[in-house]
């Protein structure tokens, strides 16, 4: 191998400057990398997974789209409890069972759209997202009366398409930070142990309403979460609806101003919720 040194300082100065263009070049490619990705992350949308807020609410949430085997002993083990939720309905299900979805209304839960199909919702085009969408909305509003504006994606899939989609038809895009894992038949001790040691103020429990053992975890989580001083709240009460951000890498909805605890005056007046 040929070593070629550089002498005199004619040489020294010609190192020096390919040195120099060298590292502009380096510095140059780093600056627009770093553009790169913080444009690429400035573009990516998420939904709301948690809410940061100045106090100790919490949401659960139950998703439906098939049987209703236990959902009567669902409301009424929330009803004994004095506990409202968020019920997230499939279309097939809102079909089949429209008298359950008037009794989850009547009893002064919170009804979101989980979609007609319960498609993976990627893979469809905007046009076959918002049909999903507006086909279930207008069923639910037929029986409620009530227009719904929370939406939860099929198997926790997103990406831009659909969450811009949703947000052109009124929708806020929910998911969850606690996953029960009740689909998976796990036992009532299971989810009961899951739940209590991830909760926490804004969480979001994600459950199933016909899940085999959810009920009995219900009746046995509840009162626990009520004595830790957590007040369970639906979804639309626990969110920001304006002047929020929502952080990318978590999902966790941040107002754009520090949050203020609600007035001890409002605490006393609901009756102590959850305290």
């Amino acid at each position: 191998m040929r070593v070629f040194y550089i002498r005199g300082t004619w040489g020294k100065l010609v190192l020096l400057v390919v040195a120099f263009l060298v590292f502009t070049a380096m510095h140059w490619l780093s600056e627009k990398a770093i553009t790169t990705v913080s444009t690429m992350l400035a573009s990516r949308l998420v939904p709301i997974y948690k809410v940061e807020v100045p106090d100790n609410r919490m949401s659960i949430s139950f998703d439906a789209m098939w049987g209703v085997d236990y959902t009567d002993e669902l409301l009424r083990i929330l009803a004994e409890n004095d506990v409202r939720t968020t019920f997230f309905l499939g279309g097939y299900w809102v079909e089949k069972y429209p008298e359950y979805v008037k009794k989850i209304a009547d009893a002064g839960h919170e009804i979101g759209n989980h979609t007609y199909s319960h498609p993976h919702l990627n893979s469809l085009s905007p046009a076959a997202i918002r049909q999903e969408l507006e086909r279930n909305h207008n069923n639910i509003k037929a029986i409620t009366g009530t227009d719904s504006f929370l939406f939860r994606p099929p198997f926790g899939e997103y990406s831009n398409k659909v969450i811009e989609v949703a947000e052109e038809l009124g929708y806020y895009t929910i998911q969850w930070s606690i996953d029960s894992l009740d689909w998976k038949d796990v036992s009532a001790q299971f989810i009961v142990d899951r739940i209590l040691s991830q909760a926490g103020p804004g969480e979001i429990v994600l459950m199933h309403n016909n899940g085999k053992h959810t009920a009995e975890a219900l009746a046995r989580f509840l009162p626990e979460l009520k004595r830790r001083g957590f007040e369970i709240v639906p979804i639309s009460e626990l969110i920001y609806r304006d002047n929020y951000y929502i952080e990318q890498h978590s999902g966790l909805q941040r107002p754009l101003k520090p949050p203020k605890p609600k007035p001890q005056s409002e605490i006393s007046a609901r009756g102590g919720e959850g305290r």
